[in-house]
């Protein structure tokens, strides 16, 4: 790895269009839609407009788990966001999201919609809307919304920060690397030392705030982001492993996580989900197959 020595700030920033890597083609300092765009609406009361990045699995995981418990009121239909191809950037979606990223969730089972944004926020609405893996006790609801924003402050660090620089920036910039990396292993510690002692994150009970950090820190335990895992030493947390793999078997984790998916195995892709059958019917194998 090499470090970069040769750029001076200017006094004034300007945005340079050729220096931005791999995301250059949808990072821009200003906001608000690029296009128009209309969303698409389907017939169930929950309209979820995402990507199975791992924000985007807390919603879809967490709905697959209410229907799990047998609240009908969470079906839902998930819309395919192309955060590549800048979907996010239309008119639509920015009335959902003004800040443009997803996951976005319209709630249309009342007389008025109503949006939410931002992953946490939609976790605790849902979690409230149907009384299900948030705590009603005080002390065990404010341990559980404790995790929930510190899950929120802190993997900026570990998208943003360790796998931006890491797999990511068009230049490896040692300092870079190694203050996220230092920041990544210092969090999952913070995480190990917890699960010691809990079997949940936020005590004995699954809630919101372990749907909300599993998909970043347990994904990143289990190998799948950045191609990371031995770079980071990830062995070392054995209770976070523990914690990682026994979420890893809920059925309705595994849902969750093909929803939205455009990447890895076809039979792991369900791109739009409007019915339970379709995890059985719609998967990328199986529309592959149909082509046939």
């Amino acid at each position: 790895m090499s470090d970069s020595s040769d750029y001076t700030p200017p006094k004034v920033w300007s945005w340079d269009t050729e220096n931005g890597g791999k995301f250059a083609n949808i990072n821009r300092p200003i906001a608000g839609a690029t296009h128009d765009k209309e969303l698409p609406v389907g017939h169930h009361p929950l309209q979820l407009y995402s990507l199975a990045t791992p924000n985007g699995q807390k919603v879809t995981i967490m709905l697959e788990e209410l229907l799990a418990l047998g609240y009908s009121g969470a079906e839902y239909d998930a819309w395919l966001i192309h955060i590549g191809e800048g979907d996010q950037f239309g008119s639509g979606f920015v009335a959902v999201n003004p800040n443009s990223k997803i996951p976005a969730l319209l709630d249309r089972s009342g007389p008025k919609p109503i949006r939410v944004f931002e992953s946490g926020a939609i976790l605790q609405y849902l979690a409230e809307k149907f009384g299900a893996f948030l705590p009603t006790e005080a002390s065990a609801r404010a341990e559980c919304l404790s995790w929930l924003f510190w899950q929120m402050g802190s993997a900026p660090y570990l998208g943003g920060g360790f796998g931006h620089f890491y797999a990511y920036a068009p230049t490896k910039i040692r300092y870079a690397i190694d203050r996220f990396a230092m920041e990544t292993k210092r969090q999952l510690d913070v995480l190990d030392k917890q699960l010691a002692v809990s079997e949940y994150i936020a005590g004995s009970e699954y809630t919101i705030a372990d749907m909300a950090i599993w998909p970043w820190y347990g994904g990143l335990v289990k190998g799948r982001l950045y191609e990371a895992a031995e770079f980071l030493s990830v062995q070392e947390y054995r209770h976070v492993q523990r914690w990682a793999d026994a979420i890893d078997e809920r059925p309705a984790v595994k849902r969750g996580r093909m929803v939205n998916r455009v990447s890895g195995e076809p039979s792991g892709q369900l791109r739009e989900r409007h019915d339970a059958t379709d995890f059985d019917t719609r998967t990328q194998d199986k529309l592959a197959f149909e082509g046939e």
